[in-house]
């Protein structure tokens, strides 16, 4: 199984400031169109195909990669990315709470497994070491601050 969590701050010194309410707002648009988040060409088809109060579920092709997800949306707090089809299975969660300072922070987390892989074979060990490392979630939680800003400034938030 492949566990990865990472945590920032959401306004750090220097950044233009997000109150919780454009934060979620970014994650919300992140989850109903991944394309506007991840860079250029790596997601070429998200659509939502079912939404509720509660939830969405989206079909996408990410790296090639056809997927269907089922995203619960938890107000203000937390979006949760329950992987229906695709190469991994598993939940991605994104979360936002504030800390002991009462500085709004951004957490990810994930338990993910790699369907028709060995489990904790080669492929999910690589997988682990990606989301570990420079590139993985915590890079993927400053691009979508970063772009949630972007919007911000589009007035698209």
């Amino acid at each position: 199984m492949i566990y990865s969590t990472a945590t920032i701050p959401v306004n750090p010194d220097g950044e233009t400031e997000l109150t919780r309410a454009q934060a979620w707002a970014g994650l919300v648009l992140k989850a109903r169109d991944a394309r506007l988040f991840l860079p250029p060409g790596l997601c070429t088809r998200c659509d939502v195909v079912e939404e509720s109060a509660t939830h969405l579920v989206r079909e996408a092709t990410i790296a090639g990669e056809e997927l269907r997800e089922i995203i619960v949306l938890e107000p203000g707090r937390k979006v949760t990315f329950f992987q229906a089809t695709g190469p991994r299975e598993g939940a991605i969660i994104n979360e936002l709470f504030e800390d002991e300072a009462g500085a709004l922070q951004l957490r990810f987390y994930c338990y993910l497994g790699l369907r028709g892989r060995e489990p904790n074979g080669p492929e999910e060990r690589a997988e682990q070491d990606q989301f570990d490392s420079d590139k993985g979630y915590k890079a993927a939680l400053l691009s979508t601050l970063k772009r949630t800003r972007a919007l911000l400034a589009e007035g698209r938030i």
